[in-house]
């Protein structure tokens, strides 16, 4: 039986090593790559494997990951 995937919207983040660097990916209208704090000023990927993908296409030292987007607007309203 295959699984069917849940499309929810994701971001793409990555841990800060500074509480001053913003931790979510946002692409401009542009098309460069920035980072920014505000989950709802980055970037929605239609999926995790979506933001998960990009994730992957970003360097290796930045360690980036999907996550839903909703968790992280959670979190940043517990803060």
């Amino acid at each position: 039986m295959p699984i069917r995937s849940l499309q929810t919207p994701a971001v793409v983040s990555r841990p800060a090593v500074h509480a001053w660097e913003p931790a979510r990916y946002l692409i401009a209208s542009d098309g460069a790559p920035h980072w920014t704090d505000d989950p709802l000023a980055a970037t929605a990927f239609a999926s995790m494997r979506e933001a998960a993908r990009a994730a992957l296409r970003l360097p290796s030292a930045l360690r980036a990951f999907g996550l839903p987007l909703q968790s992280e607007i959670t979190a940043r309203q517990l803060h």
